[in-house]
């Protein structure tokens, strides 16, 4: 019925480049380029490199304030249904929903689940588990990658990827060494 189901062969083209600078130049000339799935790997944080690939919006911030605001009204939800409907005691003269003493219970259950929600939601976004990625397949990337090196990845599942003019492209960039990436 279905059949054999074929990975492409290549993740992408990466260039290695002696600087953030050169590296950032090079992220701007392929997104001038028209190229849309890129990816960078530094030995450090560069803030300016997450600005030029776009890397700051995430879904996990909604994914936390809707698991913290579903968290809560269960907690408050439960504690309400538990003293005012299945065990209700009129203490006191005190009213049988007693806000203020669910309060700390609530607050601890939109904490718990916003928490849960981001350490899974974490998880799943980044794509993990992934005990082995393509570009570890490139010898360059594994000596140079957490050392010195500072190199651009062009996908191949960009609309405009074409393996030998990208290689040419990346190769008027002026870099370190291109390699190809293979899955």
């Amino acid at each position: 019925m279905h059949g054999p189901h074929t990975e492409p062969l290549l993740h992408g083209v990466m260039a290695e480049f002696r600087n953030p600078e050169e590296l950032l130049e090079a992220i701007g000339a392929a997104k001038a380029a028209g190229f849309t799935k890129l990816d960078a790997y530094t030995p450090y944080p560069i803030e300016k490199v997450f600005d030029a690939l776009d890397l700051h919006h995430s879904k996990l911030p909604l994914l936390v304030l809707g698991a913290s605001i579903v968290g809560a009204v269960g907690v408050f939800g439960f504690a309400y249904w538990a003293s005012a409907i299945d065990y209700p005691l009129n203490i006191g003269g005190r009213p049988l929903n007693s806000w203020p003493a669910f309060i700390p219970a609530t607050f601890e259950g939109a904490i718990f689940h916003g928490g849960l929600a981001a350490a899974l939601g974490m998880l799943l976004l980044n794509g993990l588990p992934r005990p082995h990625h393509p570009v570890f397949n490139v010898q360059r990337f594994v000596e140079h990658a957490s050392k010195d090196g500072y190199f651009l990845v062009v996908e191949s599942d960009d609309p405009k990827f074409d393996g030998p003019s990208v290689r040419r492209f990346l190769e008027g960039l002026a870099p370190v060494e291109v390699n190809e990436v293979e899955n």
